[in-house]
């Protein structure tokens, strides 16, 4: 992958966009005016991510081309904010100032939703096994700036973690959060939206494994939660015991470990 600056972008983003080659392991490469085409071409890459002012891009030339962008994050986000309830936070039991695993995180749209719900004494750990979307995603929530201080706030708080959420499981202490949260990609698109249809070109498709389940069970303390389509059969198959419908297409179904104990 490599870093590199939008053709206008002033000392104070290049300097991030050095910051965040460096900690990425990615190549910085000066744009002077350079199309990303050309670039392709010199330097034998097809993944840049680009840094302009507050804004951050990740192209994969000639497959996808997403900007980062909140979404309909930013709406559950303020929904939140003026006291209305949320499926997924609701489905979860999430409260102030839990710990939250999300394990697929993607563009970190359900992480920002659950940010939002533990406030600033909680912690959401946000997991990404895909470096284009980790990379993206993790400049996008450090340098993006909304209309709602709030919501920039809780961002800020969300900690990125790139590899794969089992090796993540692994690693952690039984019961160390609150909530393991699994958010995988569909087989079947709900939505043909601006967002998806470029992530879905970059996402981890893998289906869950129950060895995955198994050690989210072992790491919560509260609830397991899986996002998927109403009619799933991945509930039952990897032991959800608990279902609840959000909308017309979607569900959470829900490990209770209060009750499995």
């Amino acid at each position: 992958m490599i870093v590199t600056t939008g053709d206008s972008t002033s000392a104070e983003w290049i300097d991030h966009a050095q910051k965040l080659a460096k900690e990425l392991g990615a190549r910085y490469v000066v744009r002077e005016g350079q199309s990303v085409p050309r670039m392709v071409k010199k330097y034998r890459d097809e993944d840049f991510l680009i840094i302009m002012n507050h804004s951050v891009r990740f192209v994969r030339v000639g497959q996808t081309d997403m900007t980062y962008h909140p979404s309909m994050a930013f709406i559950r986000a303020k929904r939140l904010l003026a006291g209305r309830s949320d499926g997924m936070i609701r489905a979860s039991r999430v409260e102030a100032d839990d710990i939250v695993l999300d394990c697929t995180a993607g563009l970190g749209s359900d992480s920002l939703v659950f940010s939002i719900a533990v406030g600033d004494k909680g912690h959401v750990i946000a997991c990404e096994s895909e470096l284009s979307l980790y990379a993206l995603v993790k400049a996008g929530l450090r340098h993006y700036e909304s209309q709602v201080p709030e919501i920039n706030e809780a961002m800020r708080r969300i900690e990125m973690r790139h590899g794969e959420h089992l090796d993540q499981l692994k690693q952690m202490e039984d019961k160390s959060v609150d909530i393991v949260y699994f958010d995988p990609m569909f087989r079947e698109p709900v939505e043909e939206s601006a967002s998806i249809v470029p992530l879905r070109q970059v996402a981890n498709h893998a289906s869950l494994r129950m060895e995955s389940i198994q050690e989210a069970r072992r790491v919560a303390r509260k609830t397991v939660v899986l996002k998927e389509l109403r009619n799933s059969g991945e509930f039952e198959r990897l032991g959800f015991d608990r279902v609840e419908l959000s909308g017309s297409k979607l569900a959470y179904g829900v490990i209770d470990i209060a009750d499995n104990n």
